[in-house]
């Protein structure tokens, strides 16, 4: 069967909507996403697995090749939902105006498939000396759950796959991005006793209360910055944000509750346990304080830092092949799980500014370039 063209296959993944949310009215699962990218895959002649990790939720793993070592190129087949109302183009159809592909994970990322199919064709692979992989996952937008799940399933001793290096096509513009910083993003949520505001004895205040645990994480904020320096980063100390905060429903009553979400983006390096362990050692004394009424749970799953070393001679190989310097980021991706399995780079067409927007698009500029720096990394690292 004739794989399709660069448009039809960009066309079809765009069309399969893929929205994975958190919310279960949005979340929609990638298993028609993924049925496409399979079928596509073996057509080019590779070996296929679809593995569900979750109902509804697939990662494809697919081969090209034999032998040890080899090439990941790997991407997220979900999208993140999207207000329909701040669209001017349909968000589940490929659209091309303005010298751009519009449409949703047309940069983040479905597109990105597109251009390694184009890739994968414009190379005779009858000298190829080790394998290319393709990892399409899932749930990149939430849990992450798809590449926690494959990175998990390599490091088992009999682990099938062993690649040599791995390239994640997130939109970077096409610079090569070696490290970015975790995430980390909590609830604290007070509990006090309402009452009437006339007398505060009657009630314990939550707003009170959270203005200490205010205070608390200002603190902490401030020793992040002293014991934690990273200068290959342009904001090179971790990062504290107060996000989110909610509390009480009137000005006659005493606040019987009040929520704050924040955020901690710690740098490569910074273990999560040790930071959680910062975290609730910032507000013991206030916890001690105010027995039971403090309650701290974790909004998702923690998210470490990633750095792959810069004189590293993959980083230095692709920065050849990119003609570009390597940078790092303070946006997350799946680097953190993959580069447990082998040096990991983010690099892709797009733009990250795009990433979650309203007319997401992918500029044309991009389509050769990618295509080439695809092709010539496939040569390097699958040919002796």
């Amino acid at each position: 069967m004739t794989t399709p063209n660069f448009l039809e296959v960009y066309r079809g993944l765009i069309s399969t909507s893929s929205i994975s949310s958190t919310d279960p009215k949005w979340d929609e699962g990638n298993v028609n996403v993924i049925a496409k990218l399979a079928q596509w895959f073996k057509d080019l002649g590779f070996s296929v697995e679809v593995v569900e990790v979750a109902p509804g939720k697939h990662n494809l793993i697919a081969k090209k090749g034999q032998g040890d070592g080899g090439l990941l190129l790997s991407g997220h087949s979900d999208t993140v939902p999207f207000d329909e109302g701040r669209w001017n183009f349909n968000p589940h159809e490929l659209t091309e105006a303005n010298n751009r592909f519009y449409g949703l994970g047309t940069a983040d990322m479905k597109g990105f498939f597109a251009f390694i199919i184009e890739a994968v064709k414009k190379i005779d692979w009858s000298q190829q000396t080790k394998p290319l992989y393709i990892l399409a996952t899932c749930d990149e937008e939430t849990t992450m759950l798809g590449a926690r799940h494959f990175t998990e399933s390599c490091l088992a001793d009999d682990a099938p796959y062993k690649p040599d290096y791995c390239i994640i096509g997130e939109p970077t513009s096409l610079k090569p991005i070696r490290g970015h910083k975790g995430h980390v993003a909590n609830a604290v949520r007070v509990t006090g006793q309402s009452g009437h505001s006339s007398n505060p004895a009657l009630g314990v205040n939550a707003i009170e209360i959270m203005h200490e645990v205010l205070f608390a994480l200002m603190q902490l904020r401030n020793q992040l910055i002293k014991e934690y320096h990273h200068p290959g980063f342009d904001i090179p100390t971790p990062t504290l944000n107060l996000g989110h905060i909610h509390g009480g429903d009137s000005a006659n009553r005493i606040c019987g509750c009040c929520e704050l979400h924040y955020d901690v983006r710690p740098l490569p390096g910074i273990s999560l346990d040790g930071l959680d362990n910062m975290l609730r050692s910032a507000l013991k004394e206030v916890q001690a304080k105010w027995p039971g009424r403090i309650d701290i749970q974790p909004l998702h799953e923690a998210i470490p830092g990633y750095e792959c070393q810069h004189d590293h001679p993959f980083i230095a190989g692709m920065e050849k092949l990119c003609e570009t310097p390597s940078e790092t980021v303070n946006y997350c991706t799946e680097a953190p799980f993959l580069q447990e399995i082998c040096p990991t780079l983010v690099l892709g067409p797009g733009s990250i500014d795009q990433a979650h927007q309203p007319d997401e698009f992918l500029a044309f500029e991009f389509i050769d370039p990618t295509i080439n720096i695809l092709s010539k990394s496939m040569r390097q690292y699958c040919f002796g």
